[in-house]
């Protein structure tokens, strides 16, 4: 949908996938192909080695880098947090790695008490269930000395929380219906059959710790390991992917800015859907 319309629009595209930007990485991401890059240029693609961790923050200054220097662009992907971060007002506070390091090897309900501590209401801004956002919440806390409540109750987070653009856009989602899950099957059986399991393989002595979470990747490596059967994998993939896809849905629905489409298996019928809706919003 994205090739077709940017080239109708004379555009080029920027993806707000968060694991695209990682090289070599191509099928498990479903990245655009060398041809398909051909057609449209193609940005926040390939942009560092799989053991770099690539901050959302730097994914953010990259990206609208990138903007600033384009005159038309079709942002396409599913990061609902990288796609917000380019679009509106959104800052990221400083990070420290031997901090977190420091805080990540503590226990993590001893992470959690220092939060609350700091911060007794932490919990309404902060989901105590999820130790990396703990961890996170309490290493702002210690670099700033700003609370979750305080930082949550600034202008910049009014604005985010009421989905106040940076910057004027439009834009429509495609929604999966209820065939999703058999699509997400066949799509993993074609990326294994194109070559996932030897990408894995040759990518698993350099993947980061953000990398090696990504999905389909993480559910292959115990089959590498010897440690899960290839079915047992595909299976473990195909799970991950469509309790993504439900996070992502939930997520993007919340936006009162995203024009929706129903999902139709005929390609032609869907890109006319998706163009409809983009006329009548620019109306």
């Amino acid at each position: 949908m994205a090739l077709r319309l940017a080239e109708e629009l004379g555009a080029q595209i920027l993806s707000v996938d968060s694991m695209q930007v990682y090289r070599g990485m191509d099928i498990g991401t479903a990245k655009a192909t060398a041809v398909q890059q051909t057609r449209v240029q193609h940005h926040m693609v390939d942009l560092v080695d799989p053991d770099v961790e690539f901050s959302v923050a730097e994914f953010q200054k990259t990206a609208r880098e990138i903007l600033d220097q384009t005159e038309r662009i079709v942002l396409v992907g599913g990061s609902g947090l990288h796609f917000r971060a380019v679009v509106d007002p959104m800052t990221f506070p400083p990070s420290d790695a031997a901090l977190r390091a420091e805080l990540e090897a503590l226990d993590e309900s001893a992470v959690t008490a220092a939060l609350l501590q700091a911060d007794p209401a932490a919990g309404t801004q902060v989901d105590l269930r999820n130790p990396r956002r703990v961890v996170r919440a309490l290493e702002i806390h210690r670099l700033t000395g700003e609370t979750p409540s305080e930082r949550a109750r600034t202008q910049e987070a009014e604005a985010v929380r009421s989905y106040q653009a940076a910057f004027e856009f439009v834009a429509v989602g495609l929604d999966p219906g209820r065939s999703l899950a058999g699509r997400v099957t066949r799509r993993l059986a074609g990326m294994v059959d194109s070559g996932l399991l030897d990408e894995v393989e040759s990518l698993e002595p350099r993947l980061g710790r953000t990398a090696r979470q990504a999905v389909g990747y993480k559910e292959l490596l115990p089959v590498l390991r010897g440690e899960a059967t290839l079915e047992e994998g595909m299976a473990a993939a195909t799970k991950a992917t469509l309790r993504l896809a439900k996070h992502q849905r939930t997520y993007f629905r919340r936006d009162p800015r995203i024009a929706w489409v129903p999902w139709d298996q005929d390609r032609d019928v869907r890109y006319e859907r998706v163009r409809s809706a983009l006329e009548e919003m620019l109306a």
